[in-house]
């Protein structure tokens, strides 16, 4: 399969995504064909449903961009399904606590006997080739979000869940969980600090581990502390810098 465990492709360097808010096909496009490793479609807190989902992964078929990914609105095996069958590279799934969450994650992108995803003629009906199912399987991307006390707290059984691929911080609601800010949770590299334990968790059981980085010097902040796998920029954050700067410079 092309895109098969593209992200452990690059060991020695982040893979670095872009984050989509906007339900614009066209933007889409743009991001994945930016030089970005990875776009992830946001429908959870973004613009995306279902049905942008859709457009937007035919505006990059497979080998025409980079993978593009799908967060969907909360842990739940049918939209994951849905998200898979219209050709995401993977899901990134929110709010995962505990490792019988992760483990729901990660079977629901695997089809019988890993897992519990339904094999249907979605393919046939969009006109794209079919996948069988276990190159379907070994090319997925299983990712989930620790984002709460209780999440890294069991930091170390979600990352040794069979079939998760990459485990990402959700900095914004982890550092509101622990009573603390964005900046202070970034700063904090001691070796039982939350970031570091998230590192040292997925080095363990060899998974990758990933975050929310946008902004420059975020991004940079958690490739120095070890992710490998950070979202480093976003449409909106995107349109509006440049508005501004263009604007100034207008000025």
């Amino acid at each position: 399969m092309e895109h098969q465990r593209w992200w452990t492709t690059h060991p020695d360097r982040p893979l670095w995504g872009a984050w989509s808010n906007l339900a614009s096909p066209g933007a889409v496009g743009v991001l994945a064909r930016s030089g970005a490793d990875w776009v992830l479609l946001d429908a959870q807190h973004g613009e995306h449903d279902d049905r942008s989902v859709r457009e937007c992964l035919r505006e990059v078929p497979p080998g025409t961009g980079a993978p593009v990914l799908v967060r969907p609105g909360r842990l739940d095996v049918q939209e994951i399904g849905r998200a898979l069958d219209a050709g995401a590279a993977g899901v990134l799934v929110p709010m995962v606590s505990t490792p019988e969450q992760a483990r729901t994650a990660a079977r629901a992108c695997r089809y019988s006997p890993a897992g519990e995803r339904s094999w249907g003629p979605h393919a046939l009906i969009s006109g794209r080739p079919a996948t069988p199912p276990a190159a379907a399987d070994a090319g997925v991307l299983c990712a989930v979000m620790v984002e709460t006390r209780e999440g890294l707290a069991n930091v170390g059984g979600i990352a040794a869940t069979d079939g998760v691929d990459v485990v990402f911080v959700g900095p914004f609601d982890l550092s509101l969980e622990l009573g603390t800010d964005v900046d202070a949770l970034l700063a904090a590299d001691g070796p039982g600090d939350p970031l570091p334990t998230v590192v040292r968790a997925c080095a363990e059981h060899g998974v990758v581990p990933g975050a929310f980085g946008v902004g420059a010097a975020r991004a940079a902040r958690f490739r120095d502390l070890g992710f490998r796998f950070v979202a480093a920029v976003a449409d909106t954050q995107l349109l509006a810098e440049g508005a501004r700067a263009h604007l100034a410079a207008s000025a």
